[in-house]
């Protein structure tokens, strides 16, 4: 049996994740930089503390963006 799955816009292509994903979870699939990353759904920056408690859901629309060095 197959979990129950949202699909959830990221960076503006859909993606399927599993019911009860946190934004955390999803920004851990998608980089493994421990800073420079900021997240938002539905066009609300999310502060980092409110990652793990904050539950993507059907249709919501993320955007993980990641700050890069140079000139």
């Amino acid at each position: 049996m197959t979990a129950p799955m949202n699909t959830v816009s990221v960076n503006g292509e859909p993606r399927d994740i599993a019911t009860g994903t946190t934004l955390d979870a999803l920004v851990a699939m998608l980089t493994a930089a421990p800073s420079g990353v900021a997240a938002a759904v539905n066009e609300t920056v999310v502060p980092r503390g409110e990652w793990s408690g904050t539950l993507l859901g059907e249709g919501d629309r993320v955007e993980v963006l990641t700050a890069v060095q140079g000139g």
